[in-house]
């Protein structure tokens, strides 16, 4: 498993948590910053997935 792969799982968990707790304090920032790591999170994965296929091959 690509290194990528794992920081980005982690990014993605770390996201939701923020947009968990930004809604329930009310924090629009938190759940924004939230979303932001989410995303670069499963950008970070799909691209260590694709780094696992190439050394697959």
């Amino acid at each position: 498993m690509d290194k990528d792969r794992m920081v980005g799982s982690a990014k993605v968990v770390k996201g939701k948590a923020k947009v968990a707790i930004g809604k329930v304090i009310g924090d629009a920032k938190l759940e924004a910053e939230g979303e932001a790591d989410k995303a670069e999170g499963k950008i970070r994965n799909a691209a260590g997935g694709i780094k696992d296929t190439i050394r697959d091959v």
